[in-house]
């Protein structure tokens, strides 16, 4: 992984994580440790209003969580209940924790290819439904990143699981003195978050 990256991470593996956010993350644990068990693939899907901020945000560190933890065999997408565009704070966010980020396309819904090391495969970022062609049809857990979605979206089509795990929207700090510092907050919240639960895995077999 890139040193800067791997600056940041050792920091927010320092962060502690309540008892309380601890028993919220334990059925995406519990998830993908079963399908570790069993030799299968581990899908999982974020999930946010508008695919946005905080689906992406734990798409890319969950990914990025998995390989630190040599987890194998493990692929994160992320989809909203309706399509807007990647919020470029979230790509600033992501370089200045040690990503590197190039935008692909120039569009109202640009794409992005995010890199956490030099000879990985990018992850692509961009905007889309959860049920985009792009992401898994069956088999995977439903991570629901905000409590709109969650509750504006009972029903995920082919998921395996549906697991709430929902976050505060770093938008709130939008045009404030406060937005890069909220953004940042939110991603190592995220981040932290993420390295916990794949840190759990070879644990828990």
């Amino acid at each position: 992984m890139y040193p800067k990256l791997l600056q940041h991470i050792e920091q927010i593996l320092l962060q502690e994580i309540s008892d309380e956010r601890k028993a919220v993350l334990q059925p995406l644990i519990d998830f993908i440790g079963k399908k570790k068990r069993n030799r299968e693939a581990i899908d999982i899907n974020f999930i946010c209003t508008h695919n946005s901020r905080r689906s992406h945000l734990a798409q890319i560190w969950a990914q990025t969580a998995a390989v630190y933890f040599k987890i194998s065999d493990v692929h994160c997408y992320s989809g909203g209940t309706e399509t807007t565009a990647l919020f470029p704070k979230i790509a600033e966010t992501f370089v200045e924790a040690g990503f590197h980020i190039w935008k692909l396309s120039d569009s109202e819904n640009p794409v992005y290819a995010v890199k956490y090391s030099e000879n990985a495969l990018p992850v692509i970022g961009f905007s889309k439904k959860y049920d985009d062609i792009f992401n898994p049809e069956s088999g995977f857990a439903a991570v629901m990143t905000c409590s709109q979605a969650d509750g504006g979206c009972p029903f995920i089509s082919g998921a395996e699981k549906r697991i709430p795990i929902t976050f505060e929207d770093p938008k709130i700090s939008d045009g404030q003195p406060t937005q890069t510092e909220t953004y940042k907050e939110r991603s190592r919240q995220i981040g932290a978050e993420m390295f916990y639960v794949f840190s759990k895995i070879n644990n828990a077999e």
